[in-house]
């Protein structure tokens, strides 16, 4: 018998994932396994993991005396200690190409709603106003916007696509795609430096990294042109949200869209929570029926190829099995 953990989910039920490993010598067990000390025994003799939120770090990964792989719901394994899966030999997977245009779409939406003042004039309406609810010069037309794309994958890429035909003029920031690749999309290439200076609206589509990781900071905000705009669906960490605050609050920011926040679920405490220059969603980007069956039938694959065997599909950390 082997055994498959899934250590969280989000999900009403494990249906999807139940349906792909059927097998009578296969035992599918699904918590919501959220700690170190609970993971523990959990993984010990798993012979593949599935995991969504759980902190699966060195001390977890050390627990596991049979696992043949690692899969993340998603596409950032941040939660996944890479370099302590390596030295156990453990391949680590992930779902890189689901939800791509969910979330270059959710980017759009979020990006329109801020420079149209979506949520400000609904409101005002739902209260019984009528007229412009908020000053004119929040009315922006993107146009006239520069946008900037930090991080410049599948995802980046796709809302490059999508604010081409709005004739925004587009700058882009990634030191792993090279010039010519912005260049045929049709962005222009820039410094980090350049791209805080220049873009009245920012949007960041890079991984959590110990590179990026607060890449959002007081020191970095102060160098983006004031009454700019910040968007964020990528991963919470890349935004120090005491230094984003601070500058919603000053006005040096005008606006933010968070579908992401440094610490989830969001505080109920936190400011951003009721700012009326903030849009923020909980995580759901992602969401839609074709992104969530993908996402889970392709995590239920990966695992079952480990246990039978077969070669893995996107695997992050270098190890073949």
């Amino acid at each position: 018998m082997t055994r498959v953990l899934i250590t969280d989910y989000t999900f009403p039920d494990l249906q999807i994932e139940e349906s792909v490993l059927q097998d009578p010598q296969i035992e599918v067990t699904g918590g919501q396994y959220k700690t170190v000390d609970d993971l523990k025994p959990m993984v010990a003799n798993a012979d593949a993991v599935i995991t969504q939120f759980a902190p699966v770090d060195r001390d977890v990964i050390a627990a596991m005396q049979n696992a043949r792989v690692i899969v993340r719901y998603g596409i950032g394994v941040d939660n996944v200690d890479l370099e302590a899966a390596t030295e156990k030999n453990i391949p680590v997977c992930n779902i890189p190409d689901y939800c791509i245009d969910e979330v270059a779409d959710h980017t759009l939406a979020f990006i329109l709603g801020l420079t149209r003042q979506v949520t400000p004039n609904a409101l005002s309406i739902r209260k019984g106003e009528w007229g412009l609810a908020t000053p004119l010069d929040q009315m922006r037309t993107l146009r006239d916007q520069t946008v900037g794309i930090l991080g410049f994958g599948r995802i980046g890429q796709e809302v490059s696509n999508r604010l081409r035909p709005f004739k925004s003029s587009l700058l882009v920031y990634d030191p792993v795609v090279s010039a010519d690749a912005i260049l045929a999309a049709g962005a222009t290439p820039v410094t980090l430096d350049e791209l805080l200076a220049q873009a009245d609206i920012l949007t960041l589509h890079c991984p959590s990294t110990a590179a990026t990781q607060g890449i959002i900071n007081a020191s970095t905000i102060a160098q983006m042109k004031p009454g700019s705009l910040i968007i964020n669906l990528a991963r919470g960490d890349l935004i120090d949200s005491s230094s984003l605050i601070s500058a919603l609050e000053s006005g040096h920011l005008a606006g933010a869209a968070l579908d992401v926040c440094d610490v989830e679920p969001m505080p109920q405490e936190s400011a951003l929570r009721s700012m009326p220059n903030v849009i923020a969603a909980a995580h759901i980007a992602s969401a839609s029926p074709k992104a969530v069956q993908k996402l889970r039938s392709t995590a239920a694959q990966i695992a079952l190829s480990a246990l039978l065997g077969n070669p893995l599909s996107n695997i992050v950390n270098g190890v073949k099995g």
